[in-house]
């Protein structure tokens, strides 16, 4: 079986004590779950810069720019294998600096108190990256990274060494 690896990025943009998801709809890859505000596959020169990606998507998706948040932080890495592919999720935090009505194209945009987020259908690894980042990871700044072994996502924070 040969193996192919997906590489993606998405960023969360959170104001106050809300974070803006989009209920995707219409992908092959992930559809009808909720997930980050805007993101996507990696272009191959931005394989070593998934912030750009994240960049390119939300301008794309948002028609934010990068004046409009904050910089978006690199907080979870994962990765899943499912059907022969490797899914290498990259995925970036940031305040939306912005007012006004957003929209996208990629499906509906929805604001969410963080307390609301549990029930949600999220893609697989992006639910557990959620459930961790309310838990642990928004009271640090560190980078996590997260495996998938079919039974949940097991993160480790990741040193610099």
């Amino acid at each position: 079986m040969e193996i192919t690896k997906r590489c993606m990025a998405s960023v969360y943009l959170l104001k106050d004590d809300h974070i803006l998801l989009l209920y995707r709809q219409g992908s092959r890859v992930v559809n009808n779950v909720w997930i980050g505000s805007a993101g996507g596959h990696m272009e191959p020169q931005e394989i070593d810069a998934p912030e750009v990606c994240v960049l390119r998507e939300m301008r794309e998706e948002l028609g934010l720019s990068a004046d409009d948040i904050s910089p978006p932080e690199l907080r979870y890495i994962t990765l899943r294998m499912t059907n022969g592919e490797i899914r290498e999720n990259h995925y970036y935090f940031a305040q939306l600096r912005t007012d006004g009505e957003l929209a996208s194209n990629e499906g509906q945009l929805r604001w969410f108190h963080l307390n609301e987020l549990a029930d949600l259908p999220m893609a697989y690894t992006a639910r557990y990256m959620i459930d961790h980042w309310l838990e642990t990871g928004r009271h640090t700044n560190c980078i996590y990274g997260g495996v998938a072994d079919g039974k949940t996502v097991v993160f480790t924070e990741l040193y610099e060494y």
